[in-house]
């Protein structure tokens, strides 16, 4: 039954899967391909450049990969990512790609119908997740290649869609569009729905009354609740989701989901960061570019005497930079670290491949090298510099780290320090299941805490988190989050098929 129609979310009662996926993005679109039954095998005549790892594939050549150790497959690898089965399986996918090889992939993938596990993608739009609301004309980081998921080669997709091929990179339009045709292609829309929003996720508990039915407990409950006679306490497994679907005419259509697996694939892309700071909710301060962007286009700027402000020295501050400067716009650049800082994204790039970002890297730098400052006479960079708080009359004051105060008179504000990811229908949106408890989850300092190699909360059982949640932001090793959860599923429906077979009760487990 495609679990898509019109009237999926709408039944009474509601309806109960075995996995429900927050979140359509690559992480989400990925998973879904490997639950509906798609398997990665090694190829016959393949030979992977690391002749240990090869050694370990031959043994059990006769096994999908999702059947074998992944801890023993994963040992002694090394790469991008501080997830072993993220590392395992991009070398798989991409052999040495880090060393600058374009080996191919030395997996093939196919369909085995009977490792099916019924399962439901839920996301705000369309799949692809974020990447349809990214601007349409910067290049993405990654290559284009490394963008793609298993099954379908970008670079085949994008020919047909380029008339000429310029770049390895591709637009964030090209990579969204890539991604929305996969689902297709591959059989899998059945799986998803858009246009859905998550209002609450809970865990709650039942108890069992003399007549057997579970009598439902507060949802917020921290402990189980214990029977009475023989005093084994009685935890209700499923998840129940909360939300609503926006139909076609604008109206909402509530529903309710019970699941026994919850996977948390949302991304970080929901709830940009903020510095804090007195006068940030101001009008003309924003933490958007396509709020820049979209005031350049109106031409709001033109003509502008006072510079614009740009907070950060990440990939989006650059991108801002570089807008800015493409259309004459004077820009103020303020950024806490050293220009000779080695964490900077700018020194992890390839000068070659990503030429407009070590351009925003020799203009940051003007400021010490004066003699090249007259080469961009519009810009002006502020190193290790923070904003102490913004002004009514458009004015910013700044301090740098030796204590010295400016201030500076501004046409516009954009703080782009990065993001957060928006957990705010778990309860204290999900505070408690990070490495530092009761902290925000946030990517890079304190992401969800799993187990490597199911990628299982470890403080949550039967949660699930991937992709940029637990620490994975680029999409070359979120693939490998998948491969772990589809394991650890598909391992536990075994067991559970196991111990029906052993009880005597039917064996076929949905």
């Amino acid at each position: 039954m495609p679990l898509a129609e019109e009237n999926t979310l709408s039944r009474d009662p509601p309806l109960t899967l075995p996995v429900v996926i927050i979140g359509n993005g690559p992480s989400g679109i990925c998973l879904s391909y490997m639950l509906s039954g798609y398997r990665p095998y090694l190829s016959p005549d393949a030979l992977h450049p690391n002749p240990i790892l090869h050694s370990k594939l031959e043994e059990a050549r006769h096994l999908s990969i999702p059947e074998q150790d992944l801890e023993y497959l994963s040992e002694g690898l090394e790469g991008r990512s501080s997830n072993p089965v993220a590392v395992l399986f991009d070398t798989l996918l991409h052999p040495n790609a880090d060393f600058g090889y374009d080996y191919p992939s030395v997996l093939q993938w196919k369909l085995e119908q009977e490792h099916y596990i019924p399962h439901i993608v839920l996301g705000k739009g369309p799949p692809g997740g974020a990447w349809h609301d990214m601007e349409g004309s910067i290049l993405t980081l990654s290559l284009g290649d490394w963008m793609e998921l298993p099954g379908l080669k970008f670079k085949d997709w994008v020919m047909g869609k380029r008339r000429n091929i310029k770049s390895d990179r591709a637009t964030p339009a090209e990579v969204a569009s890539y991604y929305k045709h996969y689902v297709k292609v591959m059989g899998i829309q059945r799986n998803f729905l858009d246009n859905t929003y998550i209002t609450s996720v809970a865990k709650p508990y039942r108890e069992q009354d003399k007549s057997g039915s579970h009598q439902p407990e507060d949802v917020a409950s921290e402990e189980p609740h214990i029977d009475k006679e023989n005093g084994e306490s009685v935890l209700k497994k499923n998840w129940e989701v909360h939300g609503y679907r926006r139909t076609g005419d604008g109206s909402h259509q509530p529903f309710c989901l019970f699941t026994e697996s919850l996977v948390l694939a949302t991304g970080t892309f929901d709830a940009p960061a903020r510095l804090e700071v007195h006068g940030e909710a101001l009008p003309y301060v924003s933490h958007s570019v396509a709020d820049f962007e979209e005031a350049v286009g109106k031409g709001r700027l033109n003509g502008a005497v006072d510079p614009v402000l740009i907070v950060g020295a990440g990939l989006t501050a650059a991108d801002a930079v570089l807008c800015a400067h493409n259309n004459n716009i004077p820009v103020i650049h303020v950024f806490r670290r050293r220009l000779n800082d080695p964490s900077l994204i700018f020194k992890q790039l390839p000068k070659k491949l990503y030429p407009e970002y070590h351009k925003v890297y020799h203009m940051m730098c003007t400021q010490v090298h004066s003699a090249a400052s007259n080469l961009y006479p519009s810009y002006t960079s502020y190193p290790e510099h923070f904003v102490i708080s913004f002004k009514p009359d458009m004015k910013c004051v700044l301090q740098s780290t030796s204590g010295l105060k400016k201030v500076l008179k501004v046409s516009m504000a954009l703080v782009l320090i990065g993001s957060h990811p928006n957990l705010f229908f778990l309860k204290e949106q999900g505070r408690s299941l990070g490495h530092h408890y009761n902290q925000p989850i946030t990517c890079k300092g304190n992401p969800v805490e799993i187990d490597p190699y199911t990628y299982e909360s470890s403080k949550e059982p039967n949660l699930f988190a991937l992709g940029p949640l637990v620490g994975d932001n680029f999409i070359r090793f979120l693939k490998g989050g998948t491969l772990a959860i589809t394991r650890c599923l598909e391992m536990r429906q075994k067991k559970k098929r196991h111990r029906l077979v052993e009880s005597g009760s039917d064996d076929s487990v949905p």
